[in-house]
């Protein structure tokens, strides 16, 4: 599969009205400026790291030289108070934090982790507004009149900066090209501590009645299917189909199709080629002295296979020209599942999608498999 998804290590909501409480096993993230009763403005960030081995692991071994995006993909629980434009800010966070234990609210509050005036604990050393780490300048920002110093820091260097903007009714997912930041960790141009999200300057700390955004988006410790991921593409396509093939591309969308090599049942560690056995289901005449059914045919270029989840039917892994195109070599077709990029104890179905003489036809014929915990 030339998509392949890690889950993070931490992440956390920095709250500016709350500047010792910890909220690291909450299972909302939130990015907001929320007015007070009086009129002043409270803030809310989120911090989200991925561990550095899982990156190293899928750059060296996974894409192994192909050229890839690397996405932020964090699915949103609530939206409310957009009226207008809304932008939210992807930084690189430039210095080291700890999860904690905390959740919003708690009473009494938790104070060992990270939190809008601390980045590992109540009492700990602050968060650092301004400084350099290996010739990269980092900053922070926070409101005196509003809130005490803190709510984390980031690097400076535009290359690194991303901007998702939200529509009214756009959908709110984050999905945001973070491709130059981890490559600056993978290469140690920087060190990682996560990213930081936050809203644009011009929209925190306002007063403005009408300007009072709030994002909840799902944290890692969510008990459903929408946890954060950093989720690599590339592009892994391989074809015989130049005029080497020993077999016949289908021309008809009256098919016969099945998915071989597979058990139904994999462990997360598991990496699986999935084949497609597909023929015409009215084979043309043609004289020849073994069966038909020994014809090995192709399907078209053209043709992509995704995943979804069974329970939700929302797609994991959707239809994509560059990084889903099914393969084929001297066997037919295939695709390869990395499978430590889905959720554990779920079950899945696949889909398969091809383009034949100007129609487009997707087989959804129970290609079903789980991955359990192992």
């Amino acid at each position: 599969m030339a998509v392949y998804k890690i889950f993070p290590t931490q992440d956390t909501t920095l709250y500016s009205a709350y500047p010792t409480m910890n909220t690291g096993l909450d299972a909302i993230l939130e990015v907001s400026n929320k007015l007070n009763l009086d009129g002043t403005p409270d803030i809310a960030r989120y911090l989200i790291q991925f561990d550095q081995n899982e990156i190293n692991d899928v750059i060296t071994n996974k894409i192994s030289g192909n050229t890839s995006n690397i996405y932020l993909k964090n699915f949103i629980a609530e939206a409310q108070g957009l009226n207008q434009n809304t932008s939210l800010e992807i930084l690189p966070l430039a210095q080291s934090w700890n999860n904690g234990t905390g959740y919003y609210l708690d009473n009494p509050k938790e104070e060992d982790g990270a939190s809008w005036g601390y980045p590992l604990y109540s009492g700990s050393g602050v968060w650092n507004m301004a400084g350099n780490i290996g010739g990269f300048s980092y900053t922070g920002s926070y409101n005196s009149l509003y809130s005490s110093q803190g709510g984390g820091n980031w690097f400076i260097t535009p290359s690194l900066k991303v901007t998702e903007s939200f529509e009214l009714r756009d959908t709110k997912d984050i999905e945001a090209n973070v491709t130059n930041t981890v490559n600056a960790w993978f290469n140690s141009s920087i060190p990682n501590y996560g990213f930081i999200v936050k809203l644009t300057g011009s929209q925190e700390f306002n007063t403005s009645q009408y300007v009072q955004p709030q994002f909840k988006y799902y944290s890692v410790d969510t008990n459903t299917i929408y946890p954060p991921t950093l989720e690599f593409r590339w592009r892994d396509y391989s074809t015989v189909l130049t005029g080497s093939a020993t077999g016949s591309i289908v021309t008809t969308v009256d098919l016969k199709m099945s998915l071989s090599e597979n058990p139904g049942t994999f462990y997360p560690t598991s990496k699986n080629r999935f084949y497609i056995n597909v023929s015409p289901l009215y084979p043309p005449r043609v004289y020849q002295t073994s069966s038909l059914f020994t014809n090995l045919y192709y399907l078209p270029t053209s043709s992509y296979y995704a995943i979804k989840d069974l329970a939700t039917n929302e797609y994991v892994v959707n239809f994509d020209d560059n990084y889903t195109q099914i393969s084929s070599d001297s066997h037919g077709n295939y695709f390869d599942v990395y499978m430590s990029g889905l959720e554990p104890e779920r079950y899945y179905s696949i889909l398969i999608k091809t383009d034949i003489n100007g129609s487009t036809k997707i087989f959804d014929d129970d290609y079903y498999f789980k991955v359990v915990n192992g």
